[in-house]
Protein backbone atom coordinates (compact mmCIF):
# COMPACT_ATOMS: atom_id res chain seq x y z
CA UNK A 1 0.00 0.00 0.00
CA UNK A 2 1.59 3.72 -1.23
CA UNK A 3 2.16 6.34 1.50
CA UNK A 4 -1.17 8.12 0.48
CA UNK A 5 -3.57 5.43 0.86
CA UNK A 6 -2.11 4.70 4.11
CA UNK A 7 -2.26 8.32 4.83
CA UNK A 8 -6.35 8.33 3.54
CA UNK A 9 -6.65 5.33 5.10
CA UNK A 10 -6.01 7.03 9.00
CA UNK A 11 -7.89 9.94 7.68
CA UNK A 12 -10.95 7.69 7.36
CA UNK A 13 -10.37 5.81 11.02
CA UNK A 14 -9.88 9.00 12.62
CA UNK A 15 -13.44 10.38 11.38
CA UNK A 16 -15.28 7.16 11.92
CA UNK A 17 -14.04 7.43 15.62
CA UNK A 18 -15.15 10.95 16.18
CA UNK A 19 -18.50 10.14 14.59
CA UNK A 20 -19.04 7.13 16.75
CA UNK A 21 -17.81 8.86 20.11
CA UNK A 22 -19.90 11.91 18.94
CA UNK A 23 -22.97 9.77 18.46
CA UNK A 24 -22.54 7.75 21.80
CA UNK A 25 -25.11 9.10 24.34
CA UNK A 26 -22.73 7.89 27.44
CA UNK A 27 -19.11 9.49 25.32
CA UNK A 28 -17.56 12.39 27.61
CA UNK A 29 -15.28 14.23 26.61
CA UNK A 30 -11.50 14.08 27.72
CA UNK A 31 -11.05 17.66 29.51
CA UNK A 32 -11.14 16.12 33.05
CA UNK A 33 -8.92 12.97 31.91
CA UNK A 34 -6.15 15.41 29.99
CA UNK A 35 -6.31 18.96 31.57
CA UNK A 36 -3.05 19.68 30.09
CA UNK A 37 -3.95 18.83 26.75
CA UNK A 38 -7.09 21.00 27.22
CA UNK A 39 -5.58 23.64 28.65
CA UNK A 40 -2.62 23.35 25.69
CA UNK A 41 -5.95 23.59 23.40
CA UNK A 42 -7.49 26.07 24.58
CA UNK A 43 -4.24 28.66 24.87
CA UNK A 44 -2.47 28.09 21.52
CA UNK A 45 -3.38 29.85 18.65
CA UNK A 46 -5.49 27.76 15.84
CA UNK A 47 -5.26 30.33 12.64
CA UNK A 48 -2.86 28.24 10.95
CA UNK A 49 -3.18 24.66 12.89
CA UNK A 50 -4.65 22.15 11.25
CA UNK A 51 -6.89 19.61 13.61
CA UNK A 52 -8.42 16.70 13.16
CA UNK A 53 -12.39 16.10 14.00
CA UNK A 54 -11.14 14.48 17.38
CA UNK A 55 -9.10 17.66 18.19
CA UNK A 56 -11.67 20.05 17.49
CA UNK A 57 -14.09 17.82 19.51
CA UNK A 58 -11.52 17.87 22.11
CA UNK A 59 -10.74 21.99 21.72
CA UNK A 60 -15.15 22.41 21.81
CA UNK A 61 -15.84 20.56 25.20
CA UNK A 62 -12.65 21.90 26.75
CA UNK A 63 -13.81 25.03 26.07
CA UNK A 64 -17.67 24.00 26.89
CA UNK A 65 -16.46 22.88 30.24
CA UNK A 66 -14.45 25.79 31.52
CA UNK A 67 -17.43 27.50 30.93
CA UNK A 68 -19.97 25.72 32.97
CA UNK A 69 -17.11 25.36 35.76
CA UNK A 70 -17.02 29.70 35.48
CA UNK A 71 -20.80 29.90 35.44
CA UNK A 72 -20.94 27.35 38.49
CA UNK A 73 -18.13 29.54 40.34
CA UNK A 74 -20.13 32.84 39.86
CA UNK A 75 -23.68 31.30 40.67
CA UNK A 76 -21.84 29.56 44.12
CA UNK A 77 -20.52 33.44 44.82
CA UNK A 78 -23.85 34.97 44.36
CA UNK A 79 -25.45 32.35 46.36
CA UNK A 80 -23.02 33.23 49.36
CA UNK A 81 -23.18 36.77 48.95
CA UNK A 82 -27.41 36.82 49.29
CA UNK A 83 -27.24 34.39 52.29
CA UNK A 84 -24.43 36.74 54.00
CA UNK A 85 -27.07 39.80 53.52
CA UNK A 86 -29.77 38.04 54.75
CA UNK A 87 -28.23 36.68 57.86
CA UNK A 88 -27.05 40.45 58.48
CA UNK A 89 -30.95 41.33 57.59
CA UNK A 90 -31.97 39.00 60.13
CA UNK A 91 -29.73 39.83 62.54
CA UNK A 92 -30.83 43.28 63.49
CA UNK A 93 -27.35 44.33 63.59
CA UNK A 94 -27.42 47.75 61.08
CA UNK A 95 -28.58 51.04 63.02
CA UNK A 96 -31.75 51.14 61.87
CA UNK A 97 -32.17 47.83 62.59
CA UNK A 98 -31.34 47.98 66.37
CA UNK A 99 -33.55 51.50 66.44
CA UNK A 100 -36.52 49.35 65.45
CA UNK A 101 -35.95 46.69 67.66
CA UNK A 102 -35.56 49.14 70.57
CA UNK A 103 -38.58 50.79 70.00
CA UNK A 104 -40.56 47.38 69.97
CA UNK A 105 -39.54 46.78 72.88
CA UNK A 106 -40.48 50.15 74.57
CA UNK A 107 -43.74 49.88 73.22
CA UNK A 108 -44.18 46.51 74.66
CA UNK A 109 -43.17 47.51 78.08
CA UNK A 110 -45.29 50.21 78.08
CA UNK A 111 -48.39 48.01 76.97
CA UNK A 112 -47.52 45.25 79.53
CA UNK A 113 -47.40 48.08 82.04
CA UNK A 114 -50.55 49.52 80.83
CA UNK A 115 -52.11 46.47 81.23
CA UNK A 116 -50.61 44.81 84.74
CA UNK A 117 -49.95 48.23 86.47
CA UNK A 118 -52.53 50.68 85.31
CA UNK A 119 -55.15 51.98 87.76
CA UNK A 120 -58.41 50.38 87.51
CA UNK A 121 -60.00 54.23 88.43
CA UNK A 122 -57.80 55.59 85.52
CA UNK A 123 -59.53 53.01 82.85
CA UNK A 124 -62.52 53.83 84.24
CA UNK A 125 -62.27 57.78 83.39
CA UNK A 126 -60.44 56.88 79.71
CA UNK A 127 -63.71 54.64 79.06
CA UNK A 128 -66.33 57.47 80.25
CA UNK A 129 -64.20 59.84 78.16
CA UNK A 130 -65.84 58.10 75.38
CA UNK A 131 -68.87 59.09 75.72
CA UNK A 132 -68.71 62.36 77.84
CA UNK A 133 -67.03 65.09 76.35
CA UNK A 134 -67.07 67.87 79.19
CA UNK A 135 -64.62 64.88 80.71
CA UNK A 136 -62.70 64.75 77.84
CA UNK A 137 -62.25 68.37 77.84
CA UNK A 138 -61.36 68.44 81.55
CA UNK A 139 -58.66 65.12 81.06
CA UNK A 140 -57.23 66.63 77.94
CA UNK A 141 -53.84 65.11 77.12
CA UNK A 142 -53.43 63.83 80.67
CA UNK A 143 -55.12 60.67 79.23
CA UNK A 144 -52.72 57.65 79.66
CA UNK A 145 -50.80 59.37 82.49
CA UNK A 146 -52.61 58.28 85.94
CA UNK A 147 -50.64 61.26 87.94
CA UNK A 148 -51.38 64.09 85.45
CA UNK A 149 -55.05 62.46 85.57
CA UNK A 150 -55.78 63.28 89.27
CA UNK A 151 -54.41 66.48 89.22
CA UNK A 152 -56.75 67.52 86.15
CA UNK A 153 -59.95 65.50 87.96
CA UNK A 154 -59.00 67.15 91.57
CA UNK A 155 -58.68 70.61 89.96
CA UNK A 156 -61.64 70.37 88.67
CA UNK A 157 -63.67 69.04 91.29
CA UNK A 158 -62.04 71.81 93.40
CA UNK A 159 -63.15 74.71 90.97
CA UNK A 160 -66.40 73.33 89.72
CA UNK A 161 -67.54 70.76 92.23
CA UNK A 162 -67.97 67.12 92.11
CA UNK A 163 -70.65 66.41 89.70
CA UNK A 164 -69.72 66.55 85.94
CA UNK A 165 -73.06 66.39 83.68
CA UNK A 166 -75.65 67.57 86.65
CA UNK A 167 -76.58 71.36 85.61
CA UNK A 168 -78.72 72.39 89.04
CA UNK A 169 -76.14 71.45 91.72
CA UNK A 170 -78.64 72.15 94.83
CA UNK A 171 -80.85 70.09 97.03
CA UNK A 172 -84.94 69.07 96.76
CA UNK A 173 -85.14 69.15 100.62
CA UNK A 174 -85.59 72.05 102.55
CA UNK A 175 -82.99 73.02 105.06
CA UNK A 176 -83.92 73.38 108.87
CA UNK A 177 -83.58 76.78 110.33
CA UNK A 178 -82.57 77.01 114.49
CA UNK A 179 -82.08 79.26 116.86
CA UNK A 180 -79.37 79.51 119.72
CA UNK A 181 -79.03 81.72 121.91
CA UNK A 182 -78.88 84.46 118.52
CA UNK A 183 -77.00 87.60 120.10
CA UNK A 184 -78.03 90.12 117.17
CA UNK A 185 -74.95 92.25 117.79
CA UNK A 186 -72.67 89.43 118.63
CA UNK A 187 -73.52 86.14 116.82
CA UNK A 188 -72.42 83.78 114.09
CA UNK A 189 -74.17 82.69 111.52
CA UNK A 190 -73.51 78.80 110.51
CA UNK A 191 -74.33 77.19 107.63
CA UNK A 192 -74.26 73.15 107.35
CA UNK A 193 -73.74 71.98 103.50
CA UNK A 194 -73.81 68.31 102.10
CA UNK A 195 -70.57 68.21 101.03
CA UNK A 196 -66.48 70.09 100.96
CA UNK A 197 -67.22 73.48 98.93
CA UNK A 198 -65.87 74.17 95.93
CA UNK A 199 -63.98 77.37 95.06
CA UNK A 200 -67.56 77.74 92.88
CA UNK A 201 -69.42 77.28 95.83
CA UNK A 202 -67.19 79.47 98.06
CA UNK A 203 -67.98 82.30 95.59
CA UNK A 204 -71.60 82.03 95.50
CA UNK A 205 -72.77 81.89 99.06
CA UNK A 206 -69.78 84.37 99.79
CA UNK A 207 -71.47 86.88 97.28
CA UNK A 208 -74.98 86.57 98.72
CA UNK A 209 -73.78 87.13 102.41
CA UNK A 210 -71.97 89.99 100.90
CA UNK A 211 -75.07 91.78 99.13
CA UNK A 212 -77.43 91.11 102.03
CA UNK A 213 -74.78 93.26 104.40
CA UNK A 214 -74.47 95.73 101.73
CA UNK A 215 -78.11 96.23 101.73
CA UNK A 216 -78.33 96.23 105.21
CA UNK A 217 -75.12 98.55 105.75
CA UNK A 218 -77.60 100.76 103.63
CA UNK A 219 -80.38 100.66 106.09
CA UNK A 220 -82.53 98.60 103.45
CA UNK A 221 -84.40 96.22 106.70
CA UNK A 222 -86.12 99.48 108.15
CA UNK A 223 -89.47 98.40 109.45
CA UNK A 224 -90.40 102.24 110.42
CA UNK A 225 -90.50 102.87 106.52
CA UNK A 226 -92.55 100.07 105.11
CA UNK A 227 -94.99 102.65 103.09
CA UNK A 228 -95.41 100.32 99.61
CA UNK A 229 -96.21 97.16 101.91
CA UNK A 230 -99.35 97.21 102.00
CA UNK A 231 -100.42 98.93 99.01
CA UNK A 232 -102.10 97.65 96.09
CA UNK A 233 -100.49 98.36 92.34
CA UNK A 234 -103.90 98.37 90.78
CA UNK A 235 -103.89 102.32 91.35
CA UNK A 236 -100.52 104.16 91.24
CA UNK A 237 -99.25 104.49 94.75
CA UNK A 238 -98.08 107.33 96.30
CA UNK A 239 -94.61 107.40 97.92
CA UNK A 240 -94.13 110.27 100.98
CA UNK A 241 -90.09 110.79 100.50
CA UNK A 242 -90.12 113.04 103.20
CA UNK A 243 -91.59 110.62 105.45
CA UNK A 244 -89.07 108.22 104.05
CA UNK A 245 -85.81 111.27 104.58
CA UNK A 246 -86.65 111.56 108.20
CA UNK A 247 -87.29 107.97 109.53
CA UNK A 248 -84.36 106.76 112.23
CA UNK A 249 -81.36 105.27 110.20
CA UNK A 250 -81.71 101.49 110.74
CA UNK A 251 -78.62 99.60 109.39
CA UNK A 252 -75.81 96.98 109.98
CA UNK A 253 -72.88 97.47 111.85
CA UNK A 254 -70.25 94.83 111.15
CA UNK A 255 -69.92 91.37 109.76
CA UNK A 256 -66.91 89.20 109.20
CA UNK A 257 -65.10 86.93 106.21
CA UNK A 258 -67.21 84.04 105.69
CA UNK A 259 -65.07 80.80 106.42
CA UNK A 260 -65.40 77.31 105.39
CA UNK A 261 -64.09 74.14 106.74
CA UNK A 262 -64.87 71.15 105.31
CA UNK A 263 -68.60 71.05 105.01
CA UNK A 264 -69.10 74.20 107.39
CA UNK A 265 -69.61 77.51 107.21
CA UNK A 266 -70.01 80.85 109.59
CA UNK A 267 -70.34 84.26 109.42
CA UNK A 268 -70.49 86.60 112.39
CA UNK A 269 -72.36 89.69 112.08
CA UNK A 270 -73.39 92.86 114.15
CA UNK A 271 -76.92 93.44 112.58
CA UNK A 272 -76.58 96.53 114.72
CA UNK A 273 -79.89 99.05 114.56
CA UNK A 274 -81.48 96.62 111.32
CA UNK A 275 -84.98 95.15 112.55
CA UNK A 276 -84.93 91.50 112.26
CA UNK A 277 -87.03 91.09 109.06
CA UNK A 278 -83.45 90.91 107.43
CA UNK A 279 -83.43 87.51 108.59
CA UNK A 280 -86.14 87.00 106.85
CA UNK A 281 -84.80 88.14 104.03
CA UNK A 282 -81.63 85.97 104.17
CA UNK A 283 -83.54 82.87 104.65
CA UNK A 284 -85.37 83.84 101.66
CA UNK A 285 -82.75 83.92 99.30
CA UNK A 286 -80.63 80.91 101.18
CA UNK A 287 -83.93 78.85 100.13
CA UNK A 288 -83.35 79.62 96.46
CA UNK A 289 -79.94 79.36 96.72
CA UNK A 290 -80.12 75.72 98.08
CA UNK A 291 -82.60 74.70 95.66
CA UNK A 292 -80.72 75.74 92.87
CA UNK A 293 -76.80 75.96 93.28
CA UNK A 294 -75.65 74.59 96.85
CA UNK A 295 -77.38 71.97 98.66
CA UNK A 296 -77.70 73.29 102.74
CA UNK A 297 -78.70 70.78 104.86
CA UNK A 298 -79.21 73.58 108.29
CA UNK A 299 -79.02 77.44 109.10
CA UNK A 300 -78.33 77.85 112.85
CA UNK A 301 -78.23 81.54 114.32
CA UNK A 302 -75.90 81.25 117.48
CA UNK A 303 -73.82 79.14 118.73
CA UNK A 304 -70.10 78.99 119.55
CA UNK A 305 -68.84 76.31 117.98
CA UNK A 306 -71.07 73.35 115.17
CA UNK A 307 -69.79 70.26 113.64
CA UNK A 308 -65.96 70.03 114.16
CA UNK A 309 -64.68 73.39 113.71
CA UNK A 310 -61.83 74.06 114.98
CA UNK A 311 -60.69 77.20 116.14
CA UNK A 312 -57.42 78.89 114.73
CA UNK A 313 -57.17 76.09 111.67
CA UNK A 314 -56.75 78.73 109.05
CA UNK A 315 -54.49 76.57 106.76
CA UNK A 316 -55.81 75.69 103.12
CA UNK A 317 -54.10 72.61 103.23
CA UNK A 318 -57.09 71.13 105.69
CA UNK A 319 -59.72 72.61 103.49
CA UNK A 320 -60.10 76.22 105.24
CA UNK A 321 -61.35 78.26 102.84
CA UNK A 322 -62.87 82.12 103.11
CA UNK A 323 -64.45 84.68 101.28
CA UNK A 324 -63.81 88.26 102.08
CA UNK A 325 -66.07 90.47 102.37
Amino acid sequence: MGAASKVKSLHNLDMSVAHQQFLNPIWKPCVSSCPLLAAQFLVMPTSNIELSPVQCLTVAAAKSGASFSNSGDLSADFSERNDDLGAAKGSGTTARGRRLLKVREEKRKREYERLHNYPAWAKVLENACKHDTELRAVLGDSIGNPELMRKKVEERVRTKGRNFQKSKTGSVLAFKVSFRDFNPLDSYIWFELYGSPSDRDVNILGSVIQAWYVMGRLGAFNSSNLQLAGSSMEYDPLYDAEKGFNVMPSSFHDISNVEFQDNWSRVWVDLGTADFFSIDVLLNCLTVLSSEYIGIQQVVFGGRRMGDWEEGMTNADDGYKYFEI
